[in-house]
């Protein structure tokens, strides 16, 4: 490398101690000017990767990337750092998550989040390395009040739809204002919606948030006994099945002796606990199936992505979809769902790649909380190859970040790293076409970087949003 004329022009990463001729931490802008050296690079696209590189950005955007050492001197305004072997690649795009803007939450149209908790999530989000986020839960319309200015780039989906709409109002509704029930799927577009969805959720369609929050709400209401997520969703399969039609119930006489285990019937019988389930759980079922065909005709004229639920209620909807609306863009949502044994979830995305849909995994809790699901369905979809993105969706705000998962993934041998790292970052991109100015690290693309611990993608270091250092020695500075 060409000997620099000043130290203060070659800084480490961390840039904690600078020289006397730069006292001050510098606070870099988009017009900036840097150079990142002495990196291994990923760029997103799915196989390429450098062991030794360097990435040159002007003016927020990637003006060169090469293999080797950066062997020039640096322009007198640019500030070259020494990144010390850490892996750099693209800012992570979430495709599928909830909770990160004001307005209705999730496909319930619940009341929104506190502004506190909005602030939470995205910065648990960002600190994980990611730098654009679609916040899916379908009824924002823009944001609904002013929120702290935050560096991540928060986008929405739309599902303002008659049937998703009615749906909401089945299972509980009540974030939704007349402005959000008024709405149409034309008026969020123009608003700024980048997708269509979610189309159903966990709250209309029998899922994990019956299990965590609107069972048990209904239960201590109707008993005064308490129940956790796991018994709640064990009394519903009991009752209904894993597909809400029967699949895999136990007998009768099976959830009676669990309603009398849990204390439910001291003072009612298991017939009203099953109905007070059944009036939770069933009404806003029809409504969100028929929400999803909505969706995907909205998709087919718009030519937006649109994220389905896709669970063991929802599959075979999502499939005739497929088949009925060809030319629409579908990504087949959390093709891990915990409702489907790992053998049906590569047959339903074996079935469903088939016809087109993109096939969309989650990280929800199965990387390092383990709260209620294991990674057996996700790793059994990534060793079939049928992984095309990953999210990390909601899971009761219990959700594991990407790039754990994706070093989960190179650790376990399931994917080399340069194909893992693209599921999040350079795939998402080629999905949204509001995303193609980011995903990878290539000449002319905005400067969403990465610069995490290269033997685990999962520790991140630094974040830099459009070339801003936003996250520096793991602290939001943006």
């Amino acid at each position: 490398m060409a000997a620099l004329t000043a130290f203060a022009r070659c800084v480490p990463l961390d840039i904690c101690s600078m020289t006397a001729s730069r006292t001050a931490r510098p606070r870099f802008g988009s017009g900036s000017h840097l150079i990142i050296d002495n990196c291994a690079i990923i760029t997103g696209d799915g196989h390429s990767h450098f062991p030794l590189g360097y990435l040159e950005i002007k003016d927020g955007h990637i003006s060169e990337i090469g293999s080797g050492r950066y062997e020039h001197a640096p322009p007198d305004e640019a500030i070259l750092f020494d990144a010390q072997g850490a892996m750099t690649l693209p800012g992570v795009i979430n495709a599928h998550a909830h909770g990160c803007m004001s307005g209705p939450l999730m496909p319930s149209g619940s009341i929104s989040s506190r502004d506190h908790d909005i602030e939470y999530q995205k910065n648990r989000h960002l600190l994980g390395g990611t730098t654009t986020l679609l916040n899916v839960c379908g009824f924002s319309l823009s944001r609904s009040r002013a929120e702290r200015t935050h560096p991540i780039d928060v986008r929405w989906t739309s599902a303002h739809t008659p049937a998703s709409k009615a749906a909401a109002l089945a299972v509980d509704g009540t974030g939704l204002l007349a402005e959000h029930l008024s709405a149409s799927i034309t008026t969020a577009i123009e608003q700024g919606a980048v997708g269509l969805g979610e189309g159903g959720g966990g709250q209309t369609l029998g899922g994990g948030a019956q299990d965590y929050k609107f069972i048990p709400a209904a239960i201590l209401k109707h008993t005064g006994v308490s129940l956790d997520a796991h018994t709640a969703g064990r009394l519903k399969n009991m009752l209904f099945g894993r597909d809400l039609m029967g699949k895999d119930r136990a007998p009768w006489s099976d959830f009676v002796t669990l309603c009398e285990q849990l204390g439910l019937v001291e003072t009612h019988d298991a017939h009203s606990i099953a109905a007070v389930m059944s009036s939770t759980v069933l009404p806003s079922v029809g409504k969100a199936l028929k929400g999803l065909e909505e969706l995907a005709h909205w998709s087919s004229k718009t030519g937006l992505p649109a994220l389905l639920h896709t669970a063991a209620p929802s599959a075979r909807a999502v499939v005739d979809l497929a088949q009925k609306y060809p030319e629409a863009c579908l990504i087949a949502a959390h093709c891990n769902h915990p409702s489907f044994t790992p053998q049906e979830s590569v047959q339903l995305a074996t079935e469903l790649k088939s016809l087109g849909v993109a096939i969309e995994a989650c990280t929800l809790d199965t990387i390092t909380t383990r709260w209620r699901n294991s990674a057996d369905n996700l790793d059994a979809l990534v060793n079939a190859g049928l992984v095309d993105i990953l999210s990390t969706d909601y899971a009761g705000g219990h959700w594991d970040g990407l790039l754990e998962a994706i070093h989960r993934i190179v650790r376990l041998g399931q994917m080399a790293m340069a194909e893992a790292v693209a599921l999040a970052t350079g795939n998402v991109a080629r999905l949204f076409p509001d995303f193609a100015d980011r995903g990878q690290l290539t000449i002319g693309k905005r400067a969403d970087v990465v610069i995490a611990d290269s033997r685990n993608l999962g520790r991140v270091r630094h974040v830099l949003i459009g070339g801003k250092i936003v996250v520096r020695d793991g602290i939001v500075v943006g």
